[in-house]
């Protein structure tokens, strides 16, 4: 307990502060054209910064070229050169169409993404008074760019998130007290899951000081941690009641319930901890710490389920009656879904069948998602940076492209008079020039009209990379770097990272299935039923966004391949766990499938209403891919928890049989022996069937464990 109070703390303390060295999108790839362009320049001509921001121009009553309008430039540029950390400062060329009132300087900020973004306020303080008083106010100035506008982006999404949180807090703690009958127990599973949040947001928090940690991973670590502290810290409460309603002392039920619900939380856990961990082999830093933060996540989540919650259940044991708002009837709970067990153990085929063909119509749009990077232009319109980013793209200076071309200092400047020709002529590009440092690096500056987040931008930063091949001479090195070469270039390595992503997946959630059940058919069934499920969930998806031109977030089906994955192994670990616990004591699979079943789903119904509802909140907010992982993960779990836990698995699980626990020889040897039955699953003689349940059982002789365990 004392150690749960310093936790908490201790993250009071570091959120203020770690909270404001959160980034924007981090689309960082390493050992690609971009990181490798973004290292020469920053060491071949440190004066242009690892990053060029802008400077916009307007005056509603002044030309660019008027006097009073060019001291104002001159003022800003001036300025800018005070500011610690700003490089080289030059004018941008004029480009066709570019509105006579408008005019823009390009500076070279320094140092990393933390450094930038804190160097941002003093440059657009500074800039923004110069200009101010040499003009009389006729003229105005903003900052904008990649980290000006994700900046914008971030305080943007800190008000979104705490705006979604303030309407799925409330609405959980009602399908708490609904579903737990008691405003008591509701209020205790909800601050079990607010300690581990605001724990792993304070541990997140003080690693967004030494990594770089963007927005997207804050609302994953809030989301998900909300949501699995709820569903973790629910079951082991659920437990806790029932073995109280039977008889036992608080201290004996909590001991108990801590050693089967617990156990089965610890199982839940790994299986979160153990998919996300395979984005940790991915070349893309967001991937890397999004399998940091997922982790952190789960092994926090699972910590306060299973040591916070036990330690105050008996000291809270008295009020988990109070508020009642309806009598809890147990007998009728378990008769409704005693029933509806009956129902598919007699009838598995038809439920199968229909199940299976909802979700497979459901998944058949996934073939058409299309992803993609969007800066969410409506949420920072209102700002300096959003209006400047406006004021550029309608000038035609929407992206700007540095061409990196390292070469021997005896060699001089590269040619490059046959690519800068070329680039004249193409009409997207709309300025273009070259300069070298004099020693070992040209650099070539390519401006054009293709936002850096549209589909184009990829196919131009393509078609930039091969004229560059073929216009330079042979043999030349040429590297790009800008907002488009970069998401291109994770774009590119999205796909073989997602494939590879997929395979360490698998593999892991096989062998901890394997682990957990000793089986092979149940670990080939679980990962063929949550694939399913997450098909079925992209389907949707697609389908919902396929009247629109907003693409789904790159960073999406990294993290549906990981950590929704591990999401939907949850309730599979669960209701499996349980089913396998009763099928070890009485040997038939029938009378196991329903006792599990009709034990296991009101807390998994529950559960994933709850989780469902946390993370419908997300669509509460501005952001697309907020909003997309939102609807995605609701959508997985709700899908998941009915269709995949409540009809096709006990359906398979009835039709397979003894099958289900089938295990060679040599693995039964190598693989550590079962727990024992907990104190509430009585060994009884196979055959003797689940009155409750299933009354027309039929009998299975019990296996041996070697062959069909």
């Amino acid at each position: 307990m004392a150690v749960w109070v310093i936790l908490v703390l201790a993250a009071c303390l570091v959120l203020p502060v770690g909270l404001t060295h959160v980034q924007g999108a981090v689309v960082e790839v390493e050992g690609s054209s971009s990181a490798r362009a973004t290292t020469l320049i920053a060491r071949g001509m440190p004066a242009f910064g690892t990053e060029q921001v802008s400077l916009a121009f307007d005056s509603r009553t002044l030309t660019a070229d008027s006097e009073p309008y060019q001291r104002a430039v001159a003022a800003a540029a001036q300025a800018a050169t005070m500011v610690p950390g700003t490089g080289h400062i030059v004018p941008v060329p004029d480009a066709e169409g570019r509105d006579p009132h408008h005019a823009y300087l390009g500076i070279g900020i320094t140092g990393g993404n933390d450094a930038r973004q804190h160097l941002l306020p003093e440059l657009r303080s500074a800039t923004g008074k110069a200009v101010a008083a040499t003009s009389h106010r006729q003229v105005t100035v903003a900052l904008t760019g990649t980290t000006p506008v994700f900046t914008e982006q971030i305080k943007a999404d800190l008000r979104d998130l705490r705006y979604a949180e303030a309407a799925t807090v409330p609405a959980a703690l009602l399908l708490l007290i609904v579903g737990l009958g008691s405003a008591g127990s509701a209020l205790v599973v909800l601050m079990t899951a607010a300690t581990s949040v605001l724990v792993t947001t304070g541990a997140l928090a003080a690693l967004a000081l030494i990594l770089d940690v963007d927005s997207l991973m804050v609302t994953v670590a809030t989301t998900v941690g909300f949501g699995l502290g709820l569903d973790y810290a629910l079951l082991l409460l659920l437990r806790y009641r029932t073995l109280r309603n039977d008889g036992l002392s608080p201290r004996l039920a909590t001991a108990r319930a801590t050693k089967s619900a617990g156990h089965a939380v610890l199982w839940c856990a790994a299986a979160v901890a153990v998919t996300s961990a395979a984005l940790a082999v991915t070349p893309l830093a967001l991937a890397r710490t999004a399998a940091l933060v997922a982790a952190l996540t789960a092994v926090v989540t699972a910590a306060a389920a299973t040591t916070l919650l036990p330690a105050v259940l008996p000291r809270l044991d008295a009020l988990l009656d109070r508020g009642r708002v309806r009598r809890r009837d147990r007998a009728n709970s378990k008769e409704h879904w005693a029933r509806w067990a009956r129902r598919l153990m007699d009838r598995p085929w038809p439920h199968l069948l229909a199940a299976l063909a909802v979700l497979l119509l459901a998944a058949a749009p996934a073939g058409t998602l299309r992803t993609g990077l969007q800066m969410n232009r409506g949420i920072i319109a209102d700002t300096d940076a959003g209006r400047g980013l406006a004021q550029m793209e309608q000038d035609g200076l929407a992206n700007v492209t540095l061409l990196a071309l390292p070469h021997t200092p005896s060699a001089g400047p590269v040619d490059t008079t046959d690519l800068i020709d070329t680039l004249h002529a193409d009409p997207r590009i709309t300025a273009s020039a070259a300069l070298d440092n004099g020693r070992d690096l040209t650099i070539v500056t390519i401006t054009d009209r293709i936002p850096a987040d549209h589909p184009p931008a990829e196919r131009l930063a393509a078609h930039i990379r091969s004229l560059a091949a073929r216009s330079l001479p042979p043999g030349q090195q040429a590297f790009t770097a800008g907002p488009a070469a970069q998401l291109a270039d994770f774009h590119q390595a999205l796909r073989p990272a997602l494939r590879q992503v997929t395979v360490i997946v698998l593999a892991g959630a096989f062998l901890l299935m394997l682990l957990a059940f000793r089986s092979l058919l149940l670990p080939l069934k679980a990962i063929a039923m949550n694939a399913l499920s997450l098909a079925a969930s992209f389907g949707l998806l697609a389908w919902t966004t396929q009247h629109t031109t907003d693409p789904i977030h790159l960073a999406i089906p990294l993290l549906a391949a990981t950590i929704v994955f591990g999401l939907s192994l949850d309730y599979e670990v669960f209701l499996v766990h349980r089913i396998t616990t009763h099928y070890r004591a009485t040997g038939d699979c029938r009378t196991a499938v329903a006792r599990g079943l009709t034990e296991t789903a009101h807390p998994i119904t529950l559960a994933a209403t709850t989780m469902a509802t946390v993370f419908a909140g997300l669509m509460l907010t501005h952001r697309d891919d907020f909003r997309q992982t939102g609807f995605l993960v609701a959508t997985a779990v709700l899908l998941d928890a009915t269709l995949i836990r409540m009809v096709v698995v006990p359906t398979l699980m009835r039709l397979l049989g003894h099958r289900n626990w089938w295990l060679p020889t040599p693995l039964n040897r190598l693989l550590p022996p079962p727990d024992a039955p907990p104190h509430d699953v009585p060994e009884q003689r196979a055959g003797t069937g689940y009155a409750s349940a299933s009354p027309s059982a039929e009998p299975t002789t019990a296996h041996n464990q070697g062959s069909h365990q």
